[in-house]
């Protein structure tokens, strides 16, 4: 009889942004928290519209910051992070950060970004001193939050087509290259490659069942599917100016893709 072995339990931060409980990514947030949690699982979430989350950075985020003293976002944010004196959210959020072997931000694509509210928790809890900066790692490669995994979980109303190569929206990797490699691989968490769901305005129940399963098969690679190959700023693909070097990229790459490494059978 042949058995399965269980893979070893891993802990797992989902970040959901959406306004409405009974919303298609709320339900999609339920279901990988249910769906990990039958995996043996840890998993912790941050609904961030449940929680009210501040999502503009300003002094308030830094209680020792002087009343008289420019704010200087960077500089206030990293001697915050190194004093241990960010205000409590944000810090209860960079705990939960460090705590997690894997991050899954789940949300709609609002005019080809993150909700305001999503952005804001990045803002504020990816500081400098925590998430990066002179002091800690260099950035595109083992960056503080190195050996994390991360996973986007999107929903866009528009079809599929539409976000091709030739499709008018760009292709949804490109469109998501900010979080992919400007936020993940910046900071050095690996992110897979994107989960999605289209045509989300009018989905029948049929194709939400669909989605459903297609999306379990997703999170069941969590930590088995290949990252994206991204290169490494220290990896002898870049000159001294961050510019990447010539001959290095595979003949007819372009574009964002001469930042990532070609793929095995691809």
């Amino acid at each position: 009889m042949n058995t399965i072995t269980p893979q070893r339990s891993k802990k797992i931060l989902v970040v959901s942004a959406h306004p409405d409980a009974r919303s298609l990514n709320a339900s999609l947030s339920s279901f990988a928290v249910e769906h990990l949690r039958a995996a043996g699982h840890e998993v912790r979430v941050s609904d961030l519209y449940a929680m009210k989350w501040k999502a503009t950075v300003d002094a308030d985020d830094f209680p020792e910051h002087g009343p008289d003293e420019r704010l200087h976002v960077m500089d206030a944010s990293e001697r915050a992070t190194l004093a241990g004196h960010l205000s409590a959210d944000v810090a209860a959020e960079q705990e939960k950060l460090l705590w997690s072997d894997a991050v899954i931000l789940q949300f709609p694509v609002w005019w080809f970004s993150a909700p305001a509210i999503l952005k804001g928790w990045i803002d504020r809890v990816f500081t400098a001193g925590f998430a990066y900066g002179p002091e800690v790692a260099p950035p595109y490669s083992e960056g503080p939050l190195a050996g994390r995994r991360a996973l986007l979980s999107v929903t866009a109303g528009a079809r599929e087509t539409s976000f091709s190569d030739r499709g008018i929206h760009g292709r949804l990797d490109d469109v998501l290259h900010p979080l992919q490699h400007g936020l993940f691989w910046f900071t050095g968490v690996q992110p897979l490659d994107p989960f999605a769901v289209y045509g989300s305005n009018a989905m029948t129940e049929e194709q939400f069942a669909a989605a459903r399963e297609a999306y379990g098969r997703r999170l069941d690679g969590l930590f088995t599917d290949e990252p994206v190959p991204f290169r490494t700023l220290v990896g002898g693909d870049y000159d001294h100016d961050m510019r990447l070097l010539d001959g290095v990229e595979a003949p007819g790459t372009s574009g964002l893709d001469l930042h990532v490494r070609p793929r095995v059978g691809r």
